[in-house]
Protein backbone atom coordinates (compact mmCIF):
# COMPACT_ATOMS: atom_id res chain seq x y z
CA UNK A 1 0.00 0.00 0.00
CA UNK A 2 3.00 2.29 0.35
CA UNK A 3 4.27 3.40 -3.06
CA UNK A 4 7.76 2.06 -3.81
CA UNK A 5 9.45 5.48 -3.85
CA UNK A 6 8.04 6.31 -0.41
CA UNK A 7 8.89 2.86 0.96
CA UNK A 8 12.44 3.23 -0.31
CA UNK A 9 12.91 6.66 1.23
CA UNK A 10 11.31 5.55 4.50
CA UNK A 11 13.74 2.63 4.66
CA UNK A 12 16.67 4.99 4.07
CA UNK A 13 15.47 7.28 6.84
CA UNK A 14 15.07 4.41 9.31
CA UNK A 15 18.52 3.00 8.49
CA UNK A 16 20.12 6.43 8.84
CA UNK A 17 18.32 7.05 12.13
CA UNK A 18 19.75 3.82 13.55
CA UNK A 19 23.25 5.08 12.73
CA UNK A 20 22.87 8.42 14.49
CA UNK A 21 24.61 8.92 17.80
CA UNK A 22 22.07 9.40 20.57
CA UNK A 23 22.80 13.11 21.07
CA UNK A 24 22.23 13.81 17.36
CA UNK A 25 19.05 11.73 17.34
CA UNK A 26 17.71 13.67 20.31
CA UNK A 27 18.58 16.94 18.56
CA UNK A 28 16.79 15.74 15.39
CA UNK A 29 13.58 14.71 17.19
CA UNK A 30 11.80 18.07 16.76
CA UNK A 31 12.04 17.80 12.98
CA UNK A 32 10.67 14.27 13.00
CA UNK A 33 7.87 15.28 15.36
CA UNK A 34 6.97 18.20 13.11
CA UNK A 35 6.61 15.87 10.12
CA UNK A 36 4.62 13.39 12.21
CA UNK A 37 2.25 16.11 13.40
CA UNK A 38 1.80 17.45 9.89
CA UNK A 39 1.03 14.02 8.44
CA UNK A 40 -1.16 12.90 11.35
CA UNK A 41 -3.01 16.19 11.68
CA UNK A 42 -2.23 16.34 15.38
CA UNK A 43 0.70 16.35 17.75
CA UNK A 44 1.77 12.81 18.65
CA UNK A 45 3.28 11.86 22.00
CA UNK A 46 7.05 12.11 22.34
CA UNK A 47 8.09 8.54 23.05
CA UNK A 48 11.76 9.22 22.51
CA UNK A 49 14.32 8.44 19.84
CA UNK A 50 14.05 4.67 20.20
CA UNK A 51 10.39 4.63 19.15
CA UNK A 52 10.03 7.59 16.80
CA UNK A 53 10.84 5.59 13.65
CA UNK A 54 8.04 3.15 14.50
CA UNK A 55 5.73 6.13 14.82
CA UNK A 56 6.97 7.41 11.46
CA UNK A 57 6.29 4.07 9.76
CA UNK A 58 2.70 4.01 11.03
CA UNK A 59 2.00 7.64 10.12
CA UNK A 60 3.53 7.21 6.65
CA UNK A 61 1.37 4.15 6.05
CA UNK A 62 -1.73 6.05 7.15
CA UNK A 63 -0.81 8.98 4.92
CA UNK A 64 -0.39 6.67 1.94
CA UNK A 65 -3.78 5.03 2.35
CA UNK A 66 -5.54 8.34 2.91
CA UNK A 67 -7.14 10.35 0.14
CA UNK A 68 -3.93 12.20 -0.81
CA UNK A 69 -1.96 8.98 -1.15
CA UNK A 70 1.24 10.47 0.26
CA UNK A 71 1.84 13.02 -2.51
CA UNK A 72 5.28 14.58 -2.09
CA UNK A 73 6.05 12.37 0.89
CA UNK A 74 9.17 10.74 -0.58
CA UNK A 75 10.71 14.18 -1.04
CA UNK A 76 9.78 15.23 2.49
CA UNK A 77 11.31 12.07 3.94
CA UNK A 78 14.49 12.61 1.92
CA UNK A 79 14.76 16.22 3.11
CA UNK A 80 14.26 15.11 6.71
CA UNK A 81 16.94 12.40 6.40
CA UNK A 82 19.41 14.71 4.69
CA UNK A 83 18.96 17.18 7.53
CA UNK A 84 20.50 14.63 9.88
CA UNK A 85 23.81 14.71 8.01
CA UNK A 86 25.16 17.81 9.71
Amino acid sequence: MIPPEIESELGRAVRRWRQLPLDRAVAALPGVHALLADLAGEQLPDLGPAVVMDQLRVVVFDACVSEGGGAGLAERLAALRLGWSG
